[in-house]
């Protein structure tokens, strides 16, 4: 037994000289290779002889040195596609996973680089992150020799609004506020205020983020040195409902004394998007818009040309918020502002974004009875809405069809013509419907000899999908006239006041899903090259 243990101790050290002179022999002829690989010619032949498979096998080896001129090599070629495609095949991420990290500084370095180069393809960051890298990666941003690096592959991560919401299970969000607060004076990195603002986009990480005096500080921050990217992150946070959003009634009034043609652009219509999130019941924005004079501002803004297609946008979007509270309502009708809105819908009628947001402000004039009369008697609003029933855009026709249901109930002419218009559209889709379908050869036999259609594959008239339904007014059995509508003005409408998914309710209503401001899981993308 003694010498069958010495033969084997004997052939292991013989084997283990022979790995070292074999890691050696692989070392020069890769830094061989590497070198004549500085001629892309060269480089395509390598390439065309499978050099990524070979060195992706060769990952497997211990040799720090080995391992240090392997990456280096792999990270020169994956800045092309093609060798990118084949390091996904072959499973590179999960093999570098198992040096991050590692004592060697200088191959952690390469390494992260190679993943950085790696990372701007949406598949690898995804296994990434399957293999553990997310942990391991926070747990960089302490190194201040790979801080950056770890960074900027955080970062493409948090891209992926799958994968924002796992942040919140690491230590990652107390490291990156202490990083923001530590930069003092000076202007944040743009690798770490883009990560930060994606963070911000998920509500379980706003809440971290807020925890203890967290906003305080980035407001403080962000009005003292009117850092617009630091506003664009607290405008991310704004959009959450729940207790985050609350804490925003502190910081309305400076909000608000921002808002001015003096101030710079981008930052105004930041503060405008953090402001129109602000959808909480209990604020009084009549106050806030007469303490700070807004409703000219507003005014002047809305004129088309006058700024921005963005900063004008928000200004909408703002004036759809603050129309939520009845006296603003009708302090904003008096100012002049639905005319305004309705020659700037005539000027941005091909823009989504603006008709949606524009009707959505005519909803909330005609929600209140101070302003109701305004819109429907005063304005030709109720046309253009008609007008906007049948758009392509979905959001738009709910939000038309809601604001209609309201006019057609409390003005009778108005009803009169919105029923016909719905009535009219919805024979000249059945009729059109009719025209199309015509006889072929397969069938020609539909009609009998004395005229009469047979039952082929379903009598027409039997398909109540084939009929128009808005909302519940026109039941889906086709037994309904035009005489139905005249209960529309009584009072008698059943099942036609506001569709499903956009509810005025007694707490905040829905804001069209469109909205620039309001999307829950906006990014900001800071584009960078890749690493070679």
């Amino acid at each position: 037994m003694q010498n069958v243990k010495k033969e084997y101790e004997k052939a292991f050290k013989k084997y283990q000289g022979l790995l070292v002179k074999q890691e050696q022999l692989l070392r020069v002829a890769l830094y061989l290779l590497l070198n004549l690989s500085e001629d892309t010619r060269t480089e395509l032949k390598m390439r065309n002889k499978n050099i990524v498979q070979l060195l992706v096998k060769t990952l497997e080896r211990d040799s720090q040195d080995l391992l240090l001129l392997v990456v280096s090599f792999l990270k020169k070629l994956s800045i092309f596609l093609e060798n990118k495609n084949d390091m996904a095949e072959m499973d590179t991420v999960e093999r570098l996973a198992r040096l991050v990290p590692c004592d060697h500084e200088d191959l952690l370095n390469v390494t992260l680089r190679l993943l950085l180069n790696l990372s701007f393809d949406t598949g690898l960051r995804s296994r990434m992150v399957q293999v553990g890298l997310l942990p391991k990666l926070t747990a960089l941003l302490g190194d201040e020799a790979q801080r950056q690096l770890a960074m900027c592959i955080l970062y493409h991560i948090s891209v992926d609004d799958r994968f924002k919401s796992m942040f919140a299970y690491t230590d990652c969000i107390p490291q990156v506020m202490k990083m923001v607060f530590d930069c003092g004076e000076e202007r944040i990195g743009a690798e770490l205020i883009s990560f930060c603002i994606n963070l911000a986009a998920n509500k379980r990480n706003a809440q971290i983020i807020c925890e203890g005096n967290g906003l305080k500080m980035l407001m403080k921050r962000a009005l003292k040195l009117k850092d617009t990217l630091l506003m664009k992150m607290v405008r991310n946070i704004s959009q959450h409902d729940g207790p985050t959003k609350n804490l925003f009634i502190d910081y309305v009034g400076d909000l608000a004394a921002q808002i001015g043609p003096e101030e710079d652009e981008e930052f105004v219509i930041e503060c405008l998007g953090t402001l129109a999130n602000l959808t909480i019941p209990d604020l009084d924005w009549e106050l806030v818009l007469k303490e700070y004079n807004l409703v000219p501002y507003l005014t002047e803004r809305l004129k088309p040309g006058s700024a921005e297609d963005d900063l004008i946008l928000e200004v909408v979007i703002m004036i759809g918020t603050v129309s939520m509270d009845d006296s603003c309502a009708a302090m904003l009708a008096k100012s002049g502002i639905i005319p305004a809105l309705i020659e700037l819908l005539n000027a941005q009628q091909e823009d989504d974004e603006f008709v949606c947001q524009i009707v959505y402000v005519f909803y909330q004039m005609v929600f209140h009875q101070a302003t109701r009369d305004v819109i429907i008697k005063e304005t030709q609003a109720p046309a253009y809405l008609i007008d906007l029933m049948h758009d392509k855009n979905a959001e738009i026709r709910k939000v038309c069809d809601n604001t209609l249901d309201i006019i057609a109930e409390y003005d009778e002419e108005w009803g009169k013509k919105i029923q016909t218009e719905k009535f009219r559209w919805h024979n000249s889709q059945w009729l059109e419907m009719v025209e199309n379908r015509q006889m072929d050869e397969a069938e020609p036999f539909m009609y009998g000899d004395d005229g009469e259609p047979f039952l082929h594959n379903g009598d027409i008239l039997e398909r109540p999908d084939l009929f128009y339904s808005a909302d519940g007014i026109i039941p889906t059995d086709g037994t309904i006239s035009p005489e139905f509508y005249t209960d529309f003005q009584n009072g008698d409408m059943v099942g036609s006041s506001v569709s499903e998914g956009f509810v005025q309710s007694a707490g905040t209503p829905v804001r069209p899903t469109t909205a620039y401001g309001f999307r829950p899981d906006e990014q900001f993308y800071y584009g960078y090259g890749a690493s070679r």
